[in-house]
Formats: C-alpha cells, sequence, structure tokens
C-alpha cells in the first residue's frame, strides 16, 4: 500500500514539474560563444550561472571516494568553466559592463597564497581538490628541499684574496703607525738597560 502511495505521489511531482515547465517556456541554453551575446544583461546572467557550476563542481571534488575516472572528468570540467567564464567576463566588458577579473576578490589556500586560477587571473592548467593527490599529480605540488652545495677546494682558494693574509692590512696607515711606536718603545727600553748596565758596571770598577 504504501509503495503504491510512493509510486503516485513520484507521477504527482512528474506531472506539476512538468506544467511548471510549460509556463516558464523552454530551457534557454547558454551561448557556445560569449561573443553571440548582444545583451549585457544576459551576459552577466550566463556568467553567474557558471560561477554556481563551478562551485558545484568543486565542492563535489573535495570527495577523494569519487574514484580516479570522476575525479579527473571534474577537474576537466571546472578548468573549462574557468576558461569560459574568462571569455564571457572579456564579454561583459566590451559591451560596457564591469571588469570583474580586476574586482575578484583573493581568494586564498590553507598557506595563505593566493589562488590565481579561481580569480581568472590564473593560467594552464590547474588541479582542485582530490585531484591534487591523484597519482602523478601529487608530486607536483611537492617542493623539493634546496640541496646545499659543497665547494670544491679550488672554489674555496678562489675565493681568498689578500686580505685574507693580511697582505694589505698596511695600506691604511694604522699598522705602520703602531708598528713605528712599538718600535721606538722598544729602542727606548733597550738604550735604558744598557745604561743601567753601563752604571752597573762602573760601580763595579770603582
Amino acid at each position: 500500500m504504501a509503495r503504491n502511495q510512493e509510486k503516485a505521489q513520484s507521477m504527482l511531482n512528474r506531472y506539476l514539474q512538468a506544467k511548471n515547465d510549460d509556463l516558464k517556456g523552454p530551457k534557454q541554453k547558454r551561448p557556445y560563444l560569449a561573443t553571440e551575446c548582444r545583451d549585457l544583461n544576459e551576459a552577466d546572467k550566463w556568467r553567474q550561472q557558471i560561477l554556481r557550476e563551478i562551485g558545484k563542481k568543486v565542492m563535489e571534488i573535495q570527495n577523494a571516494g569519487l574514484g580516479e575516472h570522476r575525479i579527473r572528468d571534474l577537474n576537466d570540467d571546472i578548468n573549462k568553466l574557468i576558461r569560459e567564464k574568462g571569455h564571457w567576463e572579456r564579454r561583459i566588458v566590451e559591451l560596457g559592463g564591469p571588469d570583474y577579473s580586476k574586482a575578484a576578490p583573493k581568494i586564498t589556500d590553507s598557506r595563505g597564497q593566493e589562488v590565481a586560477e579561481l580569480t581568472g587571473k590564473g593560467a594552464g592548467y590547474r588541479y582542485f581538490g582530490a585531484a591534487k593527490n591523484l597519482p602523478g599529480v601529487k608530486e607536483l605540488f611537492e617542493v623539493e628541499a634546496p640541496k646545499q652545495v659543497r665547494k670544491t677546494r679550488f672554489q674555496m682558494h678562489k675565493a681568498i684574496d689578500p686580505d685574507y693574509y693580511g697582505f694589505r692590512d698596511e695600506e691604511d696607515g694604522l699598522l705602520e703607525r703602531v708598528e713605528a711606536d712599538a718600535e721606538r718603545s722598544m729602542r727606548a727600553q733597550a738604550i735604558l738597560e744598557w745604561a743601567e748596565k753601563e752604571h752597573e758596571r762602573a760601580a763595579a770598577g770603582g
């Protein structure tokens, strides 16, 4: 009995949906080329539709349990939609509308870095959600630590200049003055010692 009620309700829902569609008229399809659109409001409407589709697919691709093939298909779809969004935004500017590419808010990842591809500023193929962990893709996001290159003996000797050996210490004149002062002090000390010894010798001889 309950099963029959469910079937009846399903048929009623389909009938009401069909009647609603008839009232709305045939569903308008988004133009294949943005250049085919001549109306600014229409162009803005199609851009909004693309944004909703991107958001829906970005949410869906977060699920790693979808399987590799479905994840790859979703990632392809998102990249195509992003390119299409760029076409419509350029068309909106041509029709006298705002430049959404400049006004787009910055979208950042967990490290605080801007995700340029979601703002329409990126270039090339991008990976989203679970697609980043697919075989062959994860390696692209692993930053290799910089290797420390050990210098050869030749490179170390090449970096040694005359300053290393002190060959230029006297060029500023400071060392020369210090040495002259020390030399005078030593000469005076030697003369004093000689005079004292001469005095002692004279006293002993007397």
